[in-house]
Formats: structure tokens, sequence, C-alpha cells
């Protein structure tokens, strides 16, 4: 039986990280979020502010195609060498995700995550969506920022979010169709969320043995 890697799509200020921790509280696994952008770091040898820098923001700068075809090469060949920058933090990423996939159950959040373990045979992919306003009140009470401010953040977070989805993977950011399961926080809740993810995988785990 393969690892279970549950990854998490998330419109800014639905509260995907906080349900992706709880998530993974409940099923005694680890969540990786940020934690993923030193662990990538670590692996590739790229410095840490690369990650940072980079991190989830799209690009248009480079071929898909090529990317793909040094990452299936590896590190060491010269079209990595001479690779954009953002190129090699998101093979960097991939190779990541794919390697915590082998070594242990665990909850990925963003960063293509489910594109890159398309393959996994026991991989979930979910989208967390929510309410205009609710959103907007989360990241102003969280962030403690005017409404405004707090509505300009989430348009402009999730603008590059699926753009750099949407560039990476084959699918479209936030699509139904791209995702196992998608949830909208604001109505649930957070535990709420959490307790329809786990019901979800009671049920998969029950039709598979049949």
């Amino acid at each position: 039986m393969s690892n279970l890697v549950i990854t998490i799509g998330r419109e800014c200020g639905s509260g995907g990280r906080v349900i992706g921790n709880r998530l993974a509280e409940k099923l005694n696994i680890k969540c990786y979020d940020k934690e993923l952008l030193t662990l990538a770091a670590k692996q590739s040898g790229l410095c840490k502010e690369l990650f940072e820098t980079h991190d989830e923001k799209p690009t248009n700068s480079f071929l898909y195609s090529l990317v793909m075809d040094t990452y299936s090469m590896g590190y060491t060949t010269s079209s990595f060498l001479d690779m954009p920058l953002n190129h090699k933090v998101f093979l960097a990423q991939f190779d990541t995700i794919k390697k915590l996939a082998e070594e242990e159950s665990c909850v990925i959040v963003g960063r293509c995550a489910d594109y890159a373990l398309a393959e996994h045979p026991n991989m979930v992919s979910v989208f967390i969506c929510g309410d205009k306003e609710a959103k907007i009140k989360r990241i102003s009470d969280l962030y403690k920022m005017p409404r405004d401010k707090a509505k300009d953040t989430i348009t402009k977070t999730d603008k590059k979010r699926a753009s750099y989805y949407n560039y990476y993977s084959n699918k479209k950011w936030g699509d139904a169709a791209s995702y196992d399961l998608c949830l909208n926080s604001t109505k649930l809740g957070v535990e709420g969320t959490v307790d329809l993810i786990l019901e979800y995988l009671k049920i998969k785990d029950r039709t598979k043995k049949k």
C-alpha cells in the first residue's frame, strides 16, 4: 500500500493552510506548506531565498516542454545550469514533492503538488474555496489590514497562484474537474471541512476494497 498524500489547492483567505494542518493532526501525519521550500533548498543545494522569492509565482519566459525534458534528465545537464532561476526552483520543488510521497504519508499545501503526484496511486487532491466577504475578513483579521487592502491581496495572490498552476500543470486552477474534491470552507467551517475530507477518505477506501 503506497503512502497517503493529500494535496490542498486553496483560494487566498479560504483557510487552506489551517485546514491542511488540522487534517494532518487528525491523521497523525505531517503537513508541508512553507516547510517544502526549506526541504527543496536543502535537497537541491539552491539558496532558500530563491524559493521564497519565486514561491508559487507565474512565469511565461520558458517553454514548458523544455522544463519537463530537463526534469527527466536531472540537475547536472547544461540545460539545467542555463535555466532561469524560477524554473530551477519549480523543478527542485517538483522533485522534493515526489520524494516526500515516496517516503511518508503527508498533506501538501499548494505548489502544484497534485500535478507532481498525478501518477501516485494514493493521492487525493482537494481544493478549498470560500465566500468573498469571509475571505476578506479572514485576511483582514489575520494580517491586521484594512478591508480594501485585504481584498486587493486576495485578488493578486489568487491571480499568481492560478497563473503558476495553469502554466506548470495541464489543468485549470480552481476548476472542479482538476481535483477529486472541492469544498467551500465558509459553508462548512474549518472543522467541518476537515471532517468532510476525512469522511471522503473513508468512503474512497471502502470503495477501493469492494
